[in-house]
This record gives C-alpha cells, sequence and structure tokens, in this order.
C-alpha cells in the first residue's frame, strides 16, 4: 500500500512563496515517478510537475515553468515543491501522486489527501 501524505499549504499574498511537501511510504518512494498535480475550483486537475527515479531532468507544466521547482530527498522519503512568484490563479488544492508514465490524471495510481493553497 502507498501513502503520500502532503503538509506546507496556506494561504499567501500574490508575489510570494511556499513549499510544499509530501512525504511518501517506503514503497512509494522507490517509485519510477512522483509529481505534483492541483485542481482548482471548477477546473480539471493538472499536472505541475514530477521526477523519475532514473531521470535527472525534472517535468514542469509551462504553467509553472520557471516559478515552482520540484525536488526530492531519498534519505527522508519526501518530495517537495517550491511555489514562488504566486498568483492568485494558484489557487487550487494540491496533491502529490505516484505516477505511471505520463504525468497526467489518467496515469496516476495513487493520490495524497491533498493541501489547500490561497493566493490573494
Amino acid at each position: 500500500h502507498v501513502q503520500l501524505v502532503e503538509s506546507g499549504g496556506g494561504s499567501v499574498q500574490t508575489g510570494g512563496s511556499l513549499r510544499l511537501s509530501c512525504a511518501a511510504s517506503a514503497s512509494a518512494s522507490s517509485t519510477n515517478c512522483i509529481g505534483w498535480f492541483r485542481q482548482a475550483p471548477g477546473k480539471e486537475r493538472e499536472g505541475l510537475a514530477a521526477v523519475w527515479l532514473l531521470q535527472s531532468r525534472p517535468y514542469y507544466a509551462n504553467s509553472v515553468k520557471g516559478r515552482f521547482t520540484i525536488s526530492q530527498d531519498n534519505a527522508k522519503n519526501t518530495l517537495y515543491l517550491q511555489m514562488s512568484s504566486l498568483k492568485p490563479d494558484d489557487t487550487a488544492v494540491y496533491s502529490c501522486a505516484r505516477v505511471r508514465g505520463v504525468v497526467a490524471v489518467g496515469f496516476v495510481d495513487y493520490w495524497g489527501q491533498g493541501t489547500q493553497v490561497t493566493v490573494s
């Protein structure tokens, strides 16, 4: 069973920064790909960023490229999402997930519970 637990969400002003964390169970930490998604009110869930175990170059969606940075601490089994230059459009529930191949909702087999980020 894979467990993913997010933390670090909250409220921030436009232009501010937040760092999200995703603590993974041992089984998830050894997975091939793990990433961050978000779902804004009234919108579909979108994949934002992901890292692969055997690939050094992370994936970023165009909407967050240059503003968000994904990283991982393998010793702590933790995935991070550093978010900067936040905009009101970034307001959403952010979730980490284990991804099978493509960074898209249909390729996720385990989700965290999500953490709310509100930018005003």
